[in-house]
C-alpha cells in the first residue's frame, strides 16, 4: 500500500480489500494528508489479531511518531512492526522479492518526499504442452523447462528451449510520484514507464500556486510522462478548488494522449 491517510480504512472496507492483503507500507512523505491514517491502521491489525510482520518504508521519523502513539496509548502491536527510515537524496532499492523490485523516486516538495518505482520481475516461461508431449518428456522436467533450461533426451538430442515454452508474460512497471514540483530530474529513473502516476493539484492557471506550494500542474505532470516516454499517466492529489476534475484530464492531453483519472475507489487494468 502506498500512503495512509485518514479514511484509508474505510475505503479498504468499501471496496472490499482484506487488511491480511497488505504486508508491506510505503510512505511518501510525512505531511498529514499521506500518513495520519497509519497509526488507526497498526491499531486495527492488532484488534485484528494479525500475527503476520509489518513493514512500513518512509521518511527519518515516522518511527518515532508511530512509536510515540503506540506509547502513550499502551497499545503495543501483538505482531511484528518493522521501520524502514529512508534519509537519501539518491533513488535507491528498498525493497526486492522474488517478484518485485521497489525503487525510490526523490520528488521536490516542502519536506523530504519519495515517490516509488515497482519494478515486476519476469516470471517464468511457460510451457508448450504440445511440444512437451510430443517429445514425451517426464512430467519431471516441467520446472527445469519453464525455468529457461534446455532438455537432453534419452538418444542424446538436445531440445532447445524455445522450442518447448511460450515468453512469459511481460513485466510491468508502474511508477507513482506523490506530491512533487516539476522536477525533470526523475526522468532517467521512469524512463519507459508502463504506468505514470503523477500529482496534478493545479491547472495551468494556477501555475504561480503550483510554484509556491511545490506542486505540479496538470500540463506539467503530463510533460513528465512525455519526457519520460511513459505509455500511460494517471492524474491524482487535485485542490478541491476545481468543481470538475474533467478539466486535468482535457489539460493533459494536450501534451500526452494517454490520460487517466484516479479517483476514489476506481481501479485501473492495464
Amino acid at each position: 500500500m502506498i500512503d495512509c491517510a485518514e479514511g484509508t480504512q474505510v475505503q479498504l472496507r468499501k471496496n472490499k480489500i482484506r487488511f491480511s492483503k497488505i504486508n508491506h507500507i510505503f510512505i511518501s512523505h510525512l505531511h498529514g494528508d499521506h500518513f495520519f491514517g497509519l497509526i488507526g491502521l497498526v491499531s486495527t491489525f492488532t484488534l485484528l489479531n494479525r500475527t503476520t510482520d509489518l513493514h512500513i518504508y518512509g521518511p527519518k521519523g515516522i518511527q518515532e511518531i508511530i512509536k510515540l502513539q503506540l506509547r502513550l496509548s499502551n497499545s503495543w502491536t501483538n505482531y511484528g512492526l518493522f521501520f524502514h527510515e529512508l534519509e537519501s537524496k539518491e533513488s535507491e532499492v528498498i525493497f526486492e522479492d522474488e517478484k518485485v523490485l521497489v525503487k525510490t523516486i526523490p520528488l521536490k516538495h516542502r519536506v523530504y518526499t519519495n515517490g516509488f518505482l515497482f519494478q515486476e520481475k519476469t516470471g517464468e516461461r511457460k510451457l508448450n504442452l504440445d511440444a512437451v508431449q510430443n517429445y514425451e518428456i517426464d512430467t519431471c522436467y516441467y520446472q527445469k523447462i519453464k525455468n529457461g533450461n534446455d532438455i537432453t533426451l534419452e538418444d542424446g538430442r538436445i531440445i532447445k528451449n524455445d522450442e518447448l515454452t511460450f515468453d512469459p508474460i511481460p513485466a510491468k512497471n508502474y511508477a507513482f510520484c506523490s506530491d512533487t514540483a516539476y522536477d525533470e530530474s526523475i526522468i532517467p529513473i521512469i524512463k519507459n514507464i508502463d504506468v505514470l502516476y503523477h500529482e496534478s493539484t493545479f491547472l495551468q492557471s494556477e501555475e504561480n500556486l503550483a510554484k509556491k506550494t511545490l506542486h505540479s500542474t496538470a500540463k506539467e505532470a503530463a510533460t513528465i510522462a512525455l519526457k519520460s516516454n511513459a505509455k500511460q499517466l494517471i492524474l491524482g492529489h487535485y485542490s478541491t478548488r476545481y468543481e470538475n476534475i474533467d478539466l486535468f484530464k482535457e489539460e493533459a492531453k494536450s501534451i500526452f494522449p494517454e490520460v487517466y483519472l484516479a479517483n476514489d475507489g476506481k481501479s485501473f487494468e492495464f
